[in-house]
């Protein structure tokens, strides 16, 4: 089956970094969120992440043009009638992407391939809110998109051979590499960087050593291109809480339980990047600023 028309239902960072890449190699998108201004503003982000890549040279002013002209934003989720594949890539609830994906399948075509982007989450549980458990499969995209090379292809109990082979050739068409995983709770990344961060933080909270010199300690000592606590930032660290309060539902092990200091910053709004503050502060592009640890107490 070739993949020609494809619909990517969520305009946050996720959504319009998968969107990126996907245009990016000349596969037209539409980008779809609850409202038409939703997905517009997320178009709009996409122009300025490119931005910033052609101040570092790394994209030039018609490529970004080209890639922007491939993305058709919209709030119109019955445009989907015409769909090859659906890209979900909501908050990783699992009540929400069930109700998503019966949605979806009432709408689209039978032959139309069901894609979640769950990091944490049950395919087979997602798969089971559809007419079509063999056409729904894990697409487990690492963040920022566009620069990651992996894709983690996740097959639910039903999965098909015939529909995993497709995911698998688009992987590639996309230009990552599709790395294989059977259903499990957390997948290959998330299962392994999960307790890593949480230690990291559970580190910091102690008192042990400060936010920056714990980054510099694994970049440097162990050839991390980011550090843990950096990294977390850049997830969103209300994403990465959810991802451990899923593992440790899923699996009932103390490792996944998250660090009392994530917890405190959640609660406090104080999300990373997005927020403009995290275990680091951030200007407007994202830039870090410096750590936002004061006085030596959170």
């Amino acid at each position: 089956m070739q993949i020609q028309r494809v619909y990517i239902v969520g305009a946050g960072v996720m959504g319009t970094g998968i969107a990126e890449t996907v245009a990016s190699t000349g596969i037209d998108v539409t980008l779809l969120d609850k409202t038409a201004r939703q997905a517009e503003y997320g178009v709009k982000r996409i122009d300025e992440s490119m931005a910033r890549e052609i101040e570092r040279w790394g994209l030039t002013e018609s490529e970004k043009k080209a890639i922007l002209s491939r993305i058709h934003p919209s709030g119109d989720l019955s445009l989907i009638v015409d769909a090859d594949m659906l890209i979900e890539a909501i908050p990783d609830k699992l009540d929400l992407k069930r109700e998503l994906f019966a949605e979806m399948d009432r709408i689209s075509p039978p032959e139309a391939i069901l894609v979640t982007n769950t990091s944490t989450l049950s395919i087979s549980e997602i798969a089971s809110a559809t007419s079509r458990p063999e056409k729904v499969i894990g697409m487990h995209f690492l963040n920022p998109v566009p620069k990651v090379q992996i894709v983690e292809i996740v097959r639910g109990l039903r999965t098909s051979d015939e529909t995993y082979m497709t995911i698998r050739e688009f992987a590639l068409s996309i230009n990552k590499r599709p790395i294989l995983v059977h259903e499990y709770p957390g997948y290959v990344t998330t299962r392994i960087i999960v307790p890593v961060l949480n230690e990291a933080m559970h580190v910091l909270m102690e008192g042990i050593s400060t936010a920056e010199d714990i980054d510099n300690a694994m970049r440097l000592g162990f050839g991390f291109n980011v550090g843990p606590l950096a990294l977390a930032d850049m997830m969103g660290l209300d994403e990465v809480m959810a991802w451990m309060e899923n593992l440790i539902r899923e699996l009932s092990d103390h490792k996944y339980n998250p660090c009392p200091l994530l917890r405190k910053m959640v609660r406090a709004g104080r999300l990373g990047v997005k927020t403009g503050e995290g275990f680091f502060k951030y200007d407007a592009d994202g830039n870090r600023l410096r750590s936002a640890v004061e006085d030596g107490k959170w």
